[in-house]
C-alpha cells in the first residue's frame, strides 16, 4: 500500500524525488544499531553488570557491587530495607547496634569481634545465634558452644549458624580428632591404619620428570585410608580415579595411587568380589583384569560375545551399542551414559558422522587439533569411564565390559602393553582429558595436561564364523602429555576410530600357496621358452646369455603369476565383503595390506621389466622388403662413345617399396583397444557413476553417497581389486569389439598390410630371432605391379573371378603368411650380404676404401639381398632350400617348434598372422596389464584416480613415440630404405 500512495504524495507536495530517496537512504542506515561491548569485570567498584542492557550500570548510594558483579548490596554498617520499589535501599546503622546482621536485613551488638565483612564472629566450635526461635531479631547476638561430648556429637556447620552431628570417623569419646589420630580430608583415622607418607606424584613418562600434584596432595591420603578403613565407596572410587590419572601404572613405590590402590586390593582377598568378577573386589572399582601371563589372549580370543551381527536381512544387525558409567574426579557416580553423544568423540562433528562409528563394518576414523584453552573452559575436571556393551533384551539387559589397553602404561619402568600381546595388562577405566592432576597449586594453570590423543575400538572376529560373532571388543587408548607454555596458542591432536579384523593367517596361506604353485609353473613355462629360444637361435650351449634370457622370460611369467592372485584376491573380497549377508568376513587392516601392496609392486616391476624386453627386441628385429617386380621394357639410350642407340632395361619403380615400408611403419604401435576410449570408460564408471565407493571400508554397495553422510577411508585391498577388474573387463570388452566387430566389418589392418604387399608385388621377411621370424607373401600373381590403374583394376577383377592363380606361396592356396624356421648355412649368408653394411655402421676404423660412398654401397646391398632371398623363394639354391608344412596343435600352445632346420628351412603356415608378434598389436596382453598395474599403482600411491587415469596417459603417449622413432630407424638400417621417405 505503500508503494501505492508513494506517487500521490509526491504529486501533490511536489516534494523532490531526489529528497525521497535520500530520506529513504537515510532510513536504511537508520537500520545499522551498534552498542558497546562490556565485560562484567570492566565494570567498576561502585557498578554492576546489568544482564539487561549488557552495560555496566552505578550503584545507588550507600552501595557497592556484589561478589558476582551482577548486582548492588549495602556497604558495609548499612542495613537493606524492603519496600515495595524493586530499587535497593540502603541505611547505616544505628551506634547502639551498629552491626548488619548475616542476611544483611538487621542491625544487631556483637559479644566478640568482627570478621572481615563486618559481620559478628564467634570463637571456633560456637555459632552464631541472631533471632530467637520464633525469628525475633535479638538485641545483641550470641555464640553459642556446639557440645562435641557423648551424646551430642555436635559440631558447626559449614555456614556457622547450626549444630550438626559430627562424622562418624570422629565419634569415640568426643568430635575432636586427638594424636595419635590421624585428620585427614575431614575424616579421623586410627593411628598406624595407613603410612602418612604418601606418595602424591604424577608421573609424565613422555616428558621424563614428575608433577608434585595439589590435587593427589590434598585427597591422595585421605581417600586410600577412607577406603581401607571405612571401605567409603566414593573414597574408594576417587583413589581408583586417581590411579587412573597415573596410567594405571605399577613401580617400586608402594605409596604412589596405583600402589595403594593395589595394597588394598589385595587386602580384600578373602573379601567376596563384586557380580562373580573375581578381579573386581567389594566396594573397589574394577580397575585392572590381572597380570597373569597370557590373560590378554584369553580374555581377548576366548568366548565370542553371545550376539551376532548381519549387514542383511530379516536379522540385519550394524548397531554397536556402548554404555558408560560415568564418574567424576571425587568419585561420585553421575549417570548411565550411551556412547556416541559427543562423550568419546571430541572432534566437533555432526551426530549423523558420529554415528556412523558405530554402524558394524564401517571403518571409523576422525581426528582433529583441539583448542588448549577450549579444553580448559570445557573440561576442568577429568570424567571417567567404564564402558560396556550391551547384549541387548528388553527386560533384563545384559552388559559386557569393554578390556582397556592403556597404552602408557608402565609396568616398573616398561611399557608393557607396546610389547607383544602375551605381555598386555588390561584395564578397564579410562578418561579424555586431565587438566587436574598436573597443578601444582590450587586455583593454578596446570603445569601439564594429559589428553587421549588416540581411542581405538577394534573388534575382531571369530575365525571361521558363520554367524557375525566377534570376541570382546579391546580399547586401546593413547594418551599425550603437553606441557603448558601458552594455553592460548597451544592445540592437541585427537583421533577417535573404530576398527576391524580378522585372523588373515588363513588367507595369507592361501595366497602364499597359489604364489609357490603358479611360480613353479613359470618356472617350468620359462624353461621351454628358453629352450625354444635356444633353438630359434641355433646355438646349443647354455651360457650367460641364456641366464640372463631365463631371467627375463622368467619376469614375465612371474609377472603374470603375482598379478593374477593380486586381481583375484582383490576381487575375491570385493565380492564376498560387499555381498555377504551374516559377516563371516572382514577386510584387512591397513597394516595387514603391507604384503599384498608389496606383491602389487612386484608385479609392476616385473612387468615393466617384461615390457622393456619385448620392446627392445620389436625396435632391432631384422626386416627386409622382397621387391618381386621385373622390367616389362627395354628403354632407348644413346651410348656416348658410337652415339648409336642401345635398348636397356627400363628400372623398376621404388616407390612399391616406400610404400610398404610407410605402411609398415604406421602399423609398428596400433592395438586391439582405443587407450583413450580404455581411460575414459574407467574414469567414467569410476568416477561419474560412483564405482569408487564400493572401494570404501564399509558393507554397503551402494554407488552414490549424501554428502551429510560420513566417508570412511579406502581399502587398499579393495581399491586395487575395483580398478584392475574394471580396467581388465573395459579391455576385453574393447578386444572382443574389435576383434569381432571392427575387423570384420570397418577395417583390419593387419589383412589390409598382407593384401597390400599383395598388390605391391612386395615380400617381407622378419627375423625375430638368428634363425627364426616370420614371411609375408606379397609376390603378384599377375607378375607385374608396376602398371597403369586400367590394369591394376582388371587385374583385381580377374583375381575375384578367380581367373587368375592363388596368392599364396605354394600353388593353388591362398595362405600368404609364415613362420620360418631357417637353416644356420641361409642365416650365415643373409649376415655376409650385409656385413658391408654393418660395418660401415661402425667404428670408422673398420671401413675400408671400398665403403667411401655409403649410397653406392646401399644400392649394391639391397639389390644383392633382393636377388638372393627372391632366389631362395623360388628354390634356387638346393643346398639352402625349405619346405612348407603346418604345425602341430602342440607345436603352436607351447610356442615351440619340434623340429630342427638342419638341412632345409621350414616354412610353418601361419593363418593366425603372428608377424603381428614384433609389433604392438600381437602383445595387447603384455600392454594390458602393464597399463592396468601402471594405472593401479599410481593410484594406490596418490589414491587418486584421475592423477592415476593422466600419468596413464602420459606413459601410453611416450612409449609411443619411443617406440615409433626406434621402430623407424630400425626400419631403415634393415630394410635399406631411405629415411627422408618415410611419412
Amino acid at each position: 500500500m505503500a508503494t501505492g500512495t508513494l506517487p500521490f504524495v509526491v504529486n501533490r507536495h511536489k516534494v523532490p524525488l531526489t529528497l525521497i530517496l535520500l530520506t529513504y537512504i537515510d532510513l536504511l542506515h537508520c537500520q545499522l544499531f551498534i552498542i558497546p561491548f562490556k565485560a562484567p569485570s570492566e565494570c567498576g567498584v561502585e557498578e554492576f553488570f546489568d544482564i539487561s542492557s549488557l552495560s555496566c550500570l552505578r550503584c545507588g548510594p550507600n552501595q557497592r557491587r556484589s561478589t558476582t558483579g551482577l548486582s548492588c548490596i549495602c556497604k558495609t554498617g548499612y542495613q537493606s530495607l524492603t519496600t515495595d520499589k524493586a530499587s535497593l535501599t540502603c541505611q547505616q546503622c544505628p551506634t547502639e547496634k551498629p552491626v548488619v546482621t548475616k542476611d544483611g536485613f538487621g542491625c544487631i551488638r556483637c559479644p566478640g569481634s568482627l570478621i572481615d565483612e563486618g559481620n559478628c564472629k564467634c570463637p571456633k566450635g560456637n555459632i552464631l545465634v541472631e533471632r530467637d526461635v520464633n525469628g525475633n531479631l535479638l538485641d545483641e547476638a550470641r555464640c553459642e558452644t556446639c557440645d562435641g561430648n557423648s551424646p551430642a556429637f555436635s559440631v558447626p556447620n559449614s555456614n556457622g549458624d547450626r549444630c550438626k552431628r559430627c562424622q562418624a570417623s570422629f565419634i569415640n569419646t568426643s568430635c575432636q580428632c586427638y594424636p595419635p589420630n590421624v585428620l585427614a580430608g575431614g575424616l579421623c583415622f586410627p593411628p598406624n591404619t595407613l603410612s602418612t607418607n604418601v606418595n602424591p606424584s604424577v608421573n609424565y613418562a613422555q616428558l621424563k620428570y614428575s608433577v608434585q600434584s595439589a590435587w593427589f596432595v590434598k585427597n591422595l591420603y585421605s581417600s586410600a585410608a577412607a577406603c581401607l578403613v571405612f571401605s567409603n565407596l566414593t573414597a574408594c572410587q576417587a583413589l581408583g580415579n586417581m590411579c587412573v590419572m597415573n596410567m594405571h601404572s605399577f613401580s617400586g613405590v608402594s605409596t604412589d595411587a596405583c600402589g595403594l590402590f593395589n595394597s588394598i586390593f589385595r587386602s580384600r582377598a578373602a573379601a567376596s568380589s563384586t557380580q562373580d568378577i573375581s578381579y573386581w573386589r567389594a566396594n573397589l572399582p574394577w580397575l585392572y583384569y590381572g597380570d597373569e601371563p597370557g590373560l590378554a589372549s584369553r580374555v581377548l580370543q576366548t568366548d565370542p560375545v553371545p550376539i551376532g551381527f548381519s549387514f542383511r536381512g530379516k536379522k540385519k544387525n550394524t548397531d554397536i551399542k556402548l554404555r558408560a558409567a560415568v564418574y567424576n574426579v571425587r568419585g561420585e557416580f553421575l549417570r548411565w551414559e550411551p556412547v556416541g553423544e559427543s562423550n568419546l568423540q571430541v572432534c566437533p562433528e555432526t551426530a549423523t558422522r558420529q554415528r556412523a562409528a558405530f554402524s558394524f563394518g564401517t571403518a571409523y576414523q576422525e581426528s582433529c587439533d583441539l583448542s588448549v584453552a577450549e579444553l580448559w573452559r570445557t573440561h576442568p575436571e577429568p570424567l571417567f569411564y567404564d564402558v560396556f556393551m550391551e547384549l541387548g533384551g528388553e527386560e533384563n539387559r545384559k552388559l559386557l565390559p569393554l578390556p582397556t589397553l592403556v597404552y602408557n602404561q608402565q609396568y616398573n619402568g616398561r611399557f608393557i602393553n607396546q610389547e607383544s600381546m602375551k605381555n598386555w595388562y588390561l584395564s578397564r577405566r579410562m578418561f579424555l582429558v586431565d587438566m587436574l592432576s598436573g597443578r601444582e597449586k590450587e586455583g593454578s594453570l596446570p603445569k601439564v595436561i594429559r589428553v587421549a590423543s588416540s581411542v581405538k575400538i577394534r573388534f575382531q572376529l571369530v575365525p571361521r564364523t558363520q554367524e557375525g560373532q566377534v570376541f570382546p571388543p579391546l580399547m586401546t587408548v593413547t594418551y599425550k602429555d603437553i606441557p603448558i607454555t601458552d594455553i592460548n596458542t597451544q592445540t592437541v591432536s585427537t583421533t577417535f576410530a573404530v576398527e576391524y579384523e580378522m585372523d588373515q593367517s588363513e588367507a595369507r596361506i592361501k595366497t602364499d600357496t597359489a604364489l609357490g604353485v603358479m611360480g613353479g609353473v613359470a618356472v617350468l613355462y620359462s624353461l621351454l621358452k628358453t629352450v625354444s629360444w635356444k633353438r630359434r637361435i641355433a646355438s646349443p650351449l647354455i651360457d650367460v646369455e641364456t641366464m640372463l634370457k631365463f631371467l627375463l622370460f622368467y619376469a614375465g611369467d612371474l609377472a603374470n603369476v603375482f598379478f593374477a592372485v593380486t586381481v583375484g584376491t582383490g576381487l575375491h573380497w570385493l565380492i564376498f565383503y560387499k555381498a555377504q549377508q551374516f559377516v563371516s568376513v572382514l577386510l584387512p587392516l591397513p597394516a595387514q595390506e603391507e604384503q599384498f601392496v608389496t606383491y602389487i609392486g612386484c608385479a609392476f616391476a616385473l612387468k615393466a621389466v617384461q615390457f622393456l624386453h619385448k620392446l627392445i627386441l620389436q625396435v632391432s628385429v631384422d626386416i627386409f622388403l622382397i621387391d618381386w617386380e621385373r622390367p616389362r621394357s627395354k628403354a632407348s639410350r644413346t651410348v656416348p662413345a658410337s652415339g648409336e642407340p642401345k635398348r636397356d632395361p627400363s628400372p623398376v619403380s621404388i616407390w612399391r617399396t616406400y610404400f610398404v615400408a610407410n605402411e609398415w611403419n604406421e602399423i609398428q604401435t596400433i592395438r586391439k583397444i582405443s587407450p583413450t576410449f580404455q581411460i575414459m570408460a574407467v574414469l567414467f564408471f569410476l568416477e561419474v557413476l560412483g564405482f569408487s565407493n564400493l572401494a570404501l571400508r564399509d558393507p554397503w554397495s551402494t554407488l552414490q553417497r549424501s554428502s551429510q553422510a560420513y566417508t570412511p577411508s579406502y581399502s587398499l585391498t579393495l581399491r586395487y581389486g575395483l580398478a584392475a577388474t574394471l580396467w581388465l573387463c573395459i579391455g576385453l570388452l574393447q578386444v572382443i569389439f574389435f576383434t569381432v566387430f571392427h575387423e570384420h566389418f570397418v577395417e583390419d589392418k593387419i589383412r589390409q598390410f598382407v593384401d597390400l604387399c599383395s598388390i605391391s608385388n612386395i615380400s617381407v621377411l622378419l627375423l625375430s630371432h638368428r634363425c627364426f621370424g616370420y614371411y609375408i607373401h606379397g609376390r603378384s600373381v599377375h607378375g607385374h605391379a608396376d602398371t597403369n590403374m586400367e590394369e591394376m583394376n582388371n587385374n583385381l577383377k580377374r583375381e575375384a573371378e578367380s581367373l587368375c592363380g592363388q596368392r599364396g606361396l605354394v600353388p593353388n592356396t591362398d595362405v600368404q603368411t609364415f613362420q620360418v624356421s631357417l637353416t644356420n648355412r641361409l642365416r650365415s649368408q643373409y649376415d655376409r650380404i650385409r656385413e658391408p653394411l654393418t660395418r660401415r655402421n661402425g667404428p670408422s676404423r673398420l671401413m675400408d676404401a671400398s665403403t667411401a660412398n655409403p649410397f653406392e654401397q646401399n644400392i649394391r646391398a639391397y639389390h644383392t639381398m633382393n636377388h638372393f632371398l627372391g632366389s631362395i623363394l623360388d628354390h634356387a639354391h638346393p643346398d639352402m632350400d625349405y619346405i612348407v608344412k603346418d604345425k602341430l596343435v602342440f607345436e603352436r600352445v607351447i610356442g615351440m617348434e619340434f623340429l630342427e632346420p638342419n638341412e632345409k628351412s621350414i616354412f610353418y603356415s601361419d593363418e593366425a598372422h603372428s608377424f603381428s608378434d614384433v609389433l604392438f598389436y600381437g602383445n595387447e596382453a603384455t600392454l594390458l596389464i602393464f597399463d592396468t598395474l601402471f594405472f593401479c599403482v599410481v593410484d594406490l600411491g596418490s589414491q587418486s584416480f584421475v592423477l592415476a587415469a593422466v600419468l596413464t596417459y602420459v606413459q601410453q603417449m611416450l612409449f609411443r613415440l619411443i617406440r615409433n622413432f626406434l621402430g623407424r630407424k630400425n626400419l631403415v638400417n634393415k630394410t635399406l630404405v631411405d629415411e627422408r621417405f618415410l611419412i
